[in-house]
């Protein structure tokens, strides 16, 4: 059981880490029972107090045996302050079917994560890290205290990104926390080849496939989808102690393979790739082809409805445009501006104006920055066709924004023609559930600010 609440290969940290960070308190302890008859009075407060008995011998009138077989650590407790903090050791100590026990084992829960539940228990301080905050969540939920469960899982939403996603789905969907399953589902939507490309996909149970491969607002091609799943199948044939074989492959993704919507891929990404995975039948390729090319198409065991995916929003932050005969010129000047929002959204790309000119093409470099620290480039060529509508340019994949933060926007456009340019800009931009604030940046060499300039519109899915 412990093996399924650690998908990663690191998770659990060294015990001494749990040794270390006790070691004054504990040689505290020891010199006060040795050598001072009042150690008490050495704390002034019952918190105090209750903190020296952390993780200590004296007075222990219980002991648990952590961790599976091989792996195992012996843990001092005291059954008052561990009922206080805990209905599950209050029934097991003092309950009506309470056993007397010196001992009791427990080889589900890692020791580290279960001496992190004790200082929560014994210290009120919540110390989480990456490595072990989903085994502490499991002991939190396993022994009922709620506060530390709920901090498990604020930890984890503020740590959620595209390369933990589907882990954590997983995990969310076993501790059955519904508000960490909506969050991983909105990155996953947004960012859903990168999810799927993680190595972290290639760690989740056959449940939470199914449910990425049917899911209708995924972001992705199809050709990444299927390309995910024969990642997933040969880790899964590894973990049943089978060769990873083709046919193998077939037989542990089973019916998921149907959840593939392989007819909706063009017919070259089909052609040169799924077709000659092997992984199909000869008749199930030849049906494909079939209906990619007949007038009386077959039928097929495969979806052949495109999903989707996400509609991206556009944050205009501009009342109105205009040209001048001597603006908006572009020589390789950056033009730039920053932003927060007051919701996790995921910036797609940006809305950049175009030629006043008559028809004209533009390069531009677009780049996003958090803190002076680059998240995404892209140099891309855009076309405008005279009028004063926006154009979209694209990061290759969408880019996780957090709320409360200031992120920088900055394009170096090249064309030779005149450009419009916005104004009456906005400080504040409210689109649907999410808030833009918008403010000068020091990148901006080229006149853009928050009341005029370039970059009009901010492409997101939220």
């Amino acid at each position: 059981m412990a093996a399924e609440l650690f998908p990663t290969k690191t998770l659990v940290p060294s015990i001494q880490q749990y040794q270390q960070q006790n070691l004054t308190n504990n040689n505290n302890t020891a010199a006060a029972s040795h050598g001072c008859c009042n150690w008490q009075g050495l704390y002034p407060t019952i918190r105090e107090r209750n903190s020296v008995m952390f993780n200590n011998e004296m007075m222990a009138d219980v002991h648990f045996v952590v961790g599976p077989p091989g792996g195992t650590q012996r843990v001092p407790g005291h059954k008052y302050v561990l009922a206080v903090g805990s209905s599950v050791f209050h029934a097991m100590f003092y309950g009506e079917l309470a056993e007397d026990q010196d001992e009791i084992r427990i080889p589900d829960v890692e020791p580290p994560s279960f001496l992190a539940m004790l200082k929560y228990i014994y210290c009120d301080e919540i110390d989480l890290c990456a490595d072990t905050v989903l085994a502490t969540l499991y002991a939190a939920k396993k022994y009922i205290v709620p506060h530390l469960a709920r901090a498990c899982v604020n930890f984890l939403e503020t740590s959620l990104s595209a390369k933990n996603a589907c882990v954590l789905l997983s995990q969310s969907c076993l501790f059955e926390e519904p508000d960490l399953t909506q969050r991983c589902w909105e990155v996953i939507d947004a960012q859903a080849e990168l999810a799927l490309r993680s190595e972290g996909f290639c760690d989740i149970d056959s449940q939470t496939l199914e449910s990425i491969l049917r899911r209708e607002t995924l972001n992705a091609k199809e050709m990444v989808v299927f390309e995910a799943a024969l990642n997933w199948a040969e880790a899964e044939c590894q973990r049943q102690d089978l060769p990873p074989t083709i046919e193998n492959k077939r037989l542990v993704l089973g019916k998921a393979i149907y959840l593939i919507r392989i007819p909706t891929m063009a017919l070259e990404d089909f052609a040169n790739g799924a077709a000659q995975s092997g992984v199909l039948t000869l008749n199930e390729t030849n049906d494909i082809f079939l209906w990619y090319t007949a007038a009386n198409k077959p039928e097929l065991l495969f979806c052949t409805k495109p999903r989707k995916g996400l509609a991206p929003q556009r944050c205009h932050r501009f009342q109105s445009c205009a040209y001048r005969s001597n603006q908006w010129r572009y020589r390789g000047r950056c033009d730039s501006i920053q932003f927060a929002v007051d919701k996790r959204v995921f910036i797609a790309g940006f809305g950049l104006y175009g030629s006043s000119c008559g028809s004209a093409e533009y390069s531009a470099k677009i780049e996003l920055k958090r803190q002076g620290v680059p998240m995404a480039q892209r140099i891309i060529k855009y076309f405008s066709d005279g009028s004063s509508s926006t154009f979209p340019v694209w990061f290759d994949y969408p880019v996780q924004i957090e709320p409360d933060t200031f992120y920088t926007a900055s394009v170096v456009l090249d064309g030779n023609e005149l450009s419009y340019f916005g104004q009456e800009g906005m400080t504040e931009v409210q689109c649907g559930k999410v808030t833009f604030q918008f403010q000068c940046s020091s990148d901006s060499t080229n006149g853009t600010g928050v009341q005029g300039g370039q970059i009009p519109e901010l492409i997101f899915y939220a």
